[in-house]
């Protein structure tokens, strides 16, 4: 693998000259780069536009808002709901404008939160360590581009960037975005508890989140929705084997290959498609507590590691890549949009030390490709058994399990002393030096 990626690390050099490095190292260039990718976005947005239509997961949010605004009947207040309470915030807001332009006002959502992370990232063009992020960034975007632009992700994960990046200088208002961000999708709690774990304003972020926390809980009850608002832990917690998930792909090649009792259905209450099979029921209750040991096991090797002194900021990067990709991997739900927790998480490291994670931002961007392939360009061959989907289905699958093993394993080294931290060997140095 270090072979291969260093070879990849040549062409790339050999490709990006100087000059062409320091004209990508530009802020009108970067700027240039911004709005042309989102301007793509637009004309292939447009069609649906015209015609005020809404693609992915937006007809379901507009249908959601309007029944909200127009008749008050409000998920997550009225009645269960899938998603935090905070999901009706950008949901609502892209009504605003009417629902023929949901699709437009969604898209300027994503894409100013999308200019506020490549701002995070370069320190709005100052910092010249984080064009690279900002590039690679906006390439995982547009490898992404079905689900970054059209599901609540695309919200989620810039403000996570945001929040790590600020989380050094203005830890309050990183914590403000976290954990708004945690209510509106639940997976940046790992960024939370990776912080909370390493970070030495974990005070300041948990009093944050909890006063945020507190807002929200005190509104919802206003609203008399109270009853309601643990609706999306329980809704997830009695789900079957998703299709996309890592643990169903087993039962997957089951109903493909014709296997009694194992087939491909659709669950009509919550439009998703799951698997069913011998095992498989045991194999969906066993996840849950599988993701609480995972997380678990994870939140020592920080602690370990935290005590060995090992770089606190890449420990927190480190530490925040293994407990997302743990929520992805022990997942009983499999959807494309879960790449973009682990995703945001990498553009920081890559701002921090590109050669530090090279290997998970290659990896990610390979797991976006993927992704892509299987939602939506070869979903239906998938549900029917096509074996090249089912292919492309395991071999993506199979690169999330060497994420959460590359972050694992990068933790247990840090953890047990074995790693040559910048830290750890100055500290050493430093040591021998007075001896």
């Amino acid at each position: 693998m270090s072979a291969f990626l260093e070879d990849v690390d040549r062409r790339v050099a050999t490709t990006l000259t100087p000059e062409r490095r320091a004209w990508l190292t530009r802020p009108r260039t970067l700027l240039i780069g911004f709005l042309l990718v989102h301007l793509i976005y637009f004309l292939a947005l447009l069609p649906t536009i015209v015609v005020g239509g809404a693609l992915g997961d937006l007809p379901l949010y507009r249908t959601w808002a309007e029944e909200g605004l127009n008749s008050q009947i409000w998920p997550g207040l009225t009645l269960p709901w899938v998603y935090p309470i905070g999901a009706l915030a950008p949901i609502t807001l892209a009504a605003l404008g009417g629902p023929g332009l949901y699709l437009v006002f969604w898209f300027l959502m994503t894409m100013a939160l999308n200019a506020g992370a490549i701002a995070a990232l370069t320190d709005f063009g100052r910092r010249s360590s984080g064009y690279a992020a900002a590039w690679w960034w906006m390439l995982l975007c547009f490898v992404l581009s079905p689900v970054a632009l059209l599901r609540l992700e695309g919200i989620t994960a810039p403000l996570v960037i945001i929040a790590l990046v600020l989380l050094a200088r203005q830890p309050v208002i990183a914590a403000v975005l976290l954990t708004v961000a945690t209510w509106i999708k639940v997976w940046p709690v790992a960024v939370l508890l990776a912080i909370v774990a390493v970070s030495r304003h974990r005070m300041s972020v948990i009093a944050t989140a909890v006063v945020v926390s507190a807002g929200v809980v005190a509104g919802v009850w206003a609203l008399d929705g109270l009853g309601y608002l643990t609706g999306f832990i329980t809704m997830q917690s009695d789900r079957a084997l998703q299709l996309e998930a890592p643990v169903s792909t087993p039962w997957v090649w089951l109903a493909a290959l014709g296997s009694p009792g194992s087939f491909v259905y659709q669950n009509f209450a919550i439009a998703t498609r799951e698997v069913a099979g011998p095992g498989a029921a045991a194999a969906a209750s066993a996840m849950t507590p599988l993701m609480i040991l995972a997380i678990s096991g994870v939140v020592a090797l920080i602690l370990l590691a935290k005590r060995r002194n090992a770089d606190s900021a890449h420990l927190l990067l480190l530490g925040a890549l293994a407990l997302s990709s743990a929520l992805v991997v022990f997942n009983k739900v499999g959807s494309p949009q879960y790449m973009l927790w682990i995703a945001p998480i990498i553009a920081v490291g890559v701002a921090t030390d590109w050669q530090r994670w090279r290997i998970p931002a290659y990896l990610m961007l390979a797991i976006g490709v993927l992704t892509t392939l299987i939602f939506p360009v070869f979903y239906l061959p998938l549900i029917d058994g096509d074996p090249a989907a089912l292919i492309v289905l395991t071999v993506r699958n199979a690169m999330l399990i060497v994420m959460l093993g590359w972050s694992v394993q990068r933790l247990w080294m840090l953890a047990s002393g074995r790693a040559t931290e910048p830290a750890v060997v100055a500290a050493r140095v430093a040591r021998s030096a007075v001896r």
